[in-house]
């Protein structure tokens, strides 16, 4: 999959919005082909390095290309090379999804036989069907996030920029589009560059992914090489008492590797869960004014691999909404 010459790249790319960094000498490598998941909670700066890589924003230092083109000086071949279904959709509720898919037809220079031909493509690969026909407006949520996906496509980018694609849909719509970018990656060898805030979203779909916290690249890898990076199980406490104390304590423990503490809750990392469980409970029952409610024994997930090296949950709220300042994407979010 790895090739010599990144699909996307960027070297120490910072962006500023006054005195708020929200993307941070970022560093990054994705290979022609695979699909790279990048995940982070609202604010971390997941949507805002979206739109420098997709030339919707200029970086305030640093370098990126994507398909091989600089993104500052080499703008208008990028956007000739990418497609890009971003948070806001720019969708006419008043057309319907065919008049809209050949509309981007023609801004891309597509004949009216070739729109026709793509089209008809994009029916079979995206699971539009007879919609197409229908207002815009009378869509439901997922299926105007496919149709936003296809007008991505119709001018076969080489990079594909889905921008949380799922975020707001019903499970079964979820499923349908996890599918869906499945296909776009194995039978059209497309690399795709998909931010997401589900973990199991980047789990079942990325080839490798990267985590960003306050703006910065803090781990990558592939899903299981991150989270073998924090040990083969992990044993969740909860309890009553001083999570300081319990910390404390479980980290003189020959058979723990790490102890996290988020409110009453703690993550202890060891290498042998059912060796290390009793020993664990043992050593909390012992300690004063503290009460254990359930301990329970799990394979580590990509929430503890964020836990472990940002210092929270992914589903927790960060302190700061960094994309908020940003300003929500500009209006046409196709590239």
């Amino acid at each position: 999959m790895e090739s010599a010459s990144p699909a996307i790249s960027a070297e120490r790319l910072v962006r500023r919005f006054g005195n708020l960094v929200a993307v941070d000498e970022v560093d990054l490598a994705v290979h022609a082909g695979e699909i790279y998941g990048f995940i982070g909670p609202n604010g971390a700066g997941k949507s805002t390095l979206t739109r420098v890589l997709c030339t919707l924003a200029a970086p305030s230092s640093g370098r990126a290309t994507v398909a091989g083109h600089d993104v500052v000086t080499q703008a208008d071949s990028v956007r000739l090379l990418i497609g890009a279904a971003l948070q806001e959709a720019a969708l006419d509720d008043r057309q319907t999804g065919a008049e809209m898919l050949a509309l981007q037809g023609r801004f891309y220079g597509l004949s009216r036989a070739a729109t026709r031909t793509r089209v008809a493509e994009l029916t079979d690969l995206i699971d539009i069907g007879d919609a197409l026909g229908r207002r815009v407006g009378t869509y439901s949520g997922g299926m105007k996030r496919r149709l936003d996906v296809a007008l991505a496509l119709v001018h076969r980018p080489v990079v594909l920029f889905l921008d949380e694609p799922t975020t707001g849909l019903d499970p079964a719509s979820r499923s349908r589009v996890w599918q869906e970018v499945r296909r776009l990656n194995t039978e059209l060898k497309m690399t795709v560059f998909l931010t997401t805030q589900y973990l199991e979203e980047a789990d079942a779909l990325a080839d490798r992914v990267g985590i960003i916290s306050h703006g910065r690249l803090v781990a990558e890898g592939t899903p299981e090489e991150l989270k073998r990076s924090i040990g083969d199980d992990v044993i969740t406490v909860r309890l009553t008492g001083s999570p300081e104390t319990a910390r404390h304590a479980l980290r003189s423990l020959p058979v723990v590797q790490r102890v996290e503490a988020v409110g009453t809750t703690l993550t202890v990392s060891v290498s042998d869960g059912p060796a290390a469980i009793t020993p664990v409970a043992v050593a909390l029952s012992g300690l004063p004014d503290l009460d254990v409610q359930e301990i329970s024994l799990r394979r580590p997930s990509l929430d503890d691999v964020f836990l472990s090296v940002a210092g929270e949950h992914l589903s927790q709220p960060g302190a700061a909404t960094l994309e908020d300042e940003a300003g929500s994407a500009p209006p046409g979010g196709h590239t």
